[in-house]
């Protein structure tokens, strides 16, 4: 054993750093776990479901944070590919767990003949599913670009990853396109369960898809996306063992909160004047997204934009083309009719918001207006979802 790894070993000794970034004196995010304990005493206690719904949504915040924090400190030991596809991947568990939680909460309600109920929770899967790329591929990529360009003039980043990910979204539009307009279609042009089948085919296209994407970003094609290679000049300040101690606790909590917040939706949106539609689009995502907030405009301060573009785009397109698919299997498991026919409405957005991040990061530069671009198309757009609450989704 080496003296510098004797010493390593040394200074990792115990858990000390893994208390430090729970505690709320040192991340003052975290003074928002209050909200776990008052989450179990509105759901068992008082059976309170506004008060379940507000406070588990706002757990999910703090803990998604938290993930962030130990997944960071896991990537800092590989290369920024595999770095920003890992924080990328536990960034979006939040959203995989929410929407997993809520195809079986769908699959329990037809069931038991409640279908409204049953639609209800489809329409959360869907909504989620679209506010997750709408939110990281322009509320987080344009507060990364934001911060990042306030504290240096212009960034750049690879064109590669521009070109790969921004062709995956642009197919993961076609995907949404095709069921919407054959959802369109004369009743006498459509089979029986033809949306359905196509909806099924498409989902395991786009996961065997963003396979091949894996092997060509990280073992065929690595070197055109490496920048600067690992992060030697950056040392991790937790250790291995409390970095995957962190992430696994975290996660469990996360998918209690999850479940709580699934059942209370419905319940809580009603008595707030919330359609699921804009829960899912705005609410949901934005709370979900915090670890990719933080991560992303984090090392944008640092001139690391690779890592910030593979973080928020990267999200995105794993959202579109391995989540959104992965869930549409899932429910075919379970009996509950999830497509991808998410309404045109929806449609649109995600097509305009894959144009707008398209054009502004082809040239592999941004700067601080470009992100108030992205940040000003998400405003618009929510402000949209909100207008519209009242109108029951396709």
């Amino acid at each position: 054993m080496s003296e510098d790894t004797a010493i390593d070993e040394q200074e990792f000794e115990g858990w000390g750093e893994m208390l430090d970034a729970l505690n709320p004196l040192k991340v003052k995010l975290n003074l928002l776990l209050f909200a776990i304990p008052v989450t179990l005493y509105a759901r068992y206690v008082t059976h309170d479901p506004v008060l379940t719904f507000i406070s588990s949504m706002v757990a999910i915040m703090p803990l998604a944070f938290i993930m962030g924090q130990a997944t960071e400190q896991i990537a800092l030991r590989t290369s920024e590919s595999i770095g920003g596809l890992l924080n990328a991947t536990f960034g979006n568990a939040a959203e995989m767990i929410i929407a997993g939680m809520a195809i079986f909460a769908a699959a329990e309600a037809f069931a038991n003949n409640d279908t409204e109920t049953g639609n209800d929770m489809v329409q959360i899967v869907q909504a989620s599913l679209i506010g997750s790329i709408l939110g990281n591929l322009l509320l987080v990529l344009g507060l990364a670009f934001v911060w990042g360009g306030i504290h240096h003039k212009v960034q750049s980043f690879s064109t590669a990853a521009v070109g790969a990910n921004g062709s995956l979204l642009l197919l993961a539009v076609i995907t949404l396109t095709l069921p919407t307009a054959y959802g369109f279609l004369p009743e006498e042009s459509q089979k029986v369960d033809g949306l359905v089948d196509l909806s099924h085919v498409a989902a395991v296209i786009l996961i065997i898809l963003y396979g091949l994407f894996l092997l060509f970003q990280l073992r065929t094609h690595h070197e055109l996306f490496a920048t600067d290679g690992t992060h030697e000049h950056e040392s991790p300040g937790m250790s291995q063992r409390e970095a995957i101690t962190l992430l696994l606790g975290s996660t469990i909590i996360l998918g209690w909160m999850a479940e709580i917040l699934v059942h209370s939706v419905s319940e809580g949106g009603d008595a707030l004047g919330l359609e699921p539609l804009f829960i899912g689009v705005i609410l949901l995502p934005f709370f979900g997204n915090a670890a990719e907030h933080f991560t992303a405009v984090t090392v944008a301060k640092r001139d690391k934009m690779d890592l910030s573009f593979a973080i928020a785009v990267g999200s995105s397109t794993q959202i579109a083309v391995f989540v959104a698919p992965l869930m549409i299997l899932i429910a075919w498991l379970v009996d509950v009719p999830l497509t991808f026919e998410f309404g045109m409405f929806e449609t649109i957005a995600v097509f305009l918001s894959v144009l707008i991040a398209n054009a502004i990061a082809s040239d592999g530069k941004s700067n601080w207006l470009e992100g108030a671009m992205l940040l000003g198309t998400y405003a618009i757009m929510a402000v949209a979802f909100l207008l519209i609450q009242d109108v029951p989704a396709p």
